[in-house]
């Protein structure tokens, strides 16, 4: 955070007057709105809306893990050449303001999609009962910033998204409102049959060797949820926090536990190792690999299949 403090230091007189001028100059060209999304959701949610209204960017590069991102002088600039500027939440990503700052004021359009959501504490999913085991240490972090994984959510960030970008662009209102209401209902669809999948299940309970990223999910469809540590994706789970879940999965009889997209496994390894459980994927979406994102992964495709792995690690019927 000092770096970017001494970077904010330079870039607040130079980038946002020298570089709004390039950015006047580029919007001569395709004369689109210019969005730089965040991460992944955001950037999925602002392109499904935008339609061909807008370019839209993602800021981070694709398998960088936004918990312990920290902005570069270019990642500034990128903000202060846009017109709108989509963040997740300030939990998710607690360097959006100070990218703001930087960037300096101009005409870009400050967007923060959660500010219709609903957070759940962190740690609240853990054993569906709304309080930590004492374990995680979430107390003094705040919100469990993954609320995209509730897709009523998701619902509502799509429609700030839209309503920011109507009031940015209103000549193009209808076209992004018609875009928002497409997408919110596939995310019913999918919401639907996440409640009707998840409905009839051998096992309720998601043991996840990873980061505590599934919480709102879990809450959303009546699971019980255990992770192998906190919120942060850079944290390491405790001996004591191992040998629990270890005892867990025998004492409960499950078969599979989870772990996650572009981190280390080997969590989830040593409490197969120890139980003689198979390991299966979800997928929390912050980030997708390079090659995923070439090949036009979407946020549905992701959601599907980990509601194919969830119904397959609970033996849904």
């Amino acid at each position: 955070m000092r770096r970017i403090v001494a970077i904010l230091l330079v870039l607040t007189l130079t980038v946002a007057v020298g570089c709004r001028k390039t950015a006047d100059q580029d919007a001569g060209g395709s004369g689109k709105l210019r969005v730089v999304a965040t991460i992944f959701p955001v950037y999925e949610f602002a392109r499904a809306v935008a339609g061909d209204k807008a370019e839209v960017t993602m800021l981070l590069p694709p398998g960088m893990e936004p918990h312990s991102f920290e902005p570069r002088p270019e990642d500034i600039v990128r903000v202060s050449r846009a017109d709108l500027f989509v963040y997740t939440n300030r939990y998710m990503e607690p360097w959006a303001g100070e990218i703001v700052k930087g960037a300096g004021k101009g005409n870009l359009s400050v967007v923060d999609a959660s500010r219709r959501a609903k957070f759940l504490k962190a740690g609240a999913g853990e054993n569906h009962d709304g309080h930590d085991d004492g374990e995680h240490g979430h107390g003094g972090e705040g919100m469990d910033p993954h609320l995209w994984l509730d897709f009523t959510n998701a619902q509502r960030m799509v429609d700030t998204i839209a309503g920011a970008l109507a009031e940015r662009d209103p000549a193009n209102r209808a076209v992004y409102l018609a875009n928002a209401a497409a997408y919110r209902a596939k995310l019913a669809d999918l919401d639907e049959r996440y409640r009707t999948g998840l409905a009839t299940c051998a096992t309720r309970t998601v043991l996840h060797g990873g980061h505590f990223a599934f919480g709102y999910l879990a809450n959303r469809y009546g699971l019980r949820y255990e992770s192998a540590y906190a919120v942060s994706a850079d944290a390491e789970p405790t001996p004591a926090k191992l040998a629990k879940l270890v005892k867990q999965v025998r004492a409960e009889g499950l078969t599979h536990i989870y772990t996650e997209e572009l981190l280390d496994p080997r969590t989830a390894e040593t409490i197969a190792r120890e139980t003689g459980a198979s390991i299966l994927m979800l997928h929390g979406a912050h980030t997708v690999a390079k090659a995923d994102l070439d090949k036009g992964v979407t946020f549905i495709a992701l959601m599907e299949k980990n509601l194919a792995s969830l119904r397959e690690g609970l033996q849904c019927r």
